[in-house]
């Protein structure tokens, strides 16, 4: 079986910088991993090395989380909508 490699990329919405982890084969159906409230997606780890032989994976950290971006409250609306604006 060939070595699938787990990427880290970051991607900027709204001026926030949010940081996912990606792996798998583009051609082979996404999963959209999305954390459960507070933790990153460093919680995702065993699970993406066992998924990303048969599918594609994408596991951002939410803003002020992991490795993505802390916004100041000024500039960024703290709130489940808002999260599920900024993933979308």
């Amino acid at each position: 079986m060939k070595k699938q490699a787990v990427y880290y990329k970051n991607e900027n919405v709204d001026g926030v910088n949010i940081f996912y982890r990606e792996a798998g084969d583009k051609t082979k159906p996404s999963i959209l991993l999305l954390n459960g409230f507070p933790s990153s997606s460093i919680g995702f780890r065993g699970l993406i090395d066992h998924l990303k032989y048969d599918y594609h994976l994408i596991a951002p950290d939410y803003p002020a989380f992991g490795n993505s971006d802390v916004p100041s409250k000024e500039d960024y609306a703290y709130t489940f909508h808002n999260l599920s604006v900024t993933m979308e």
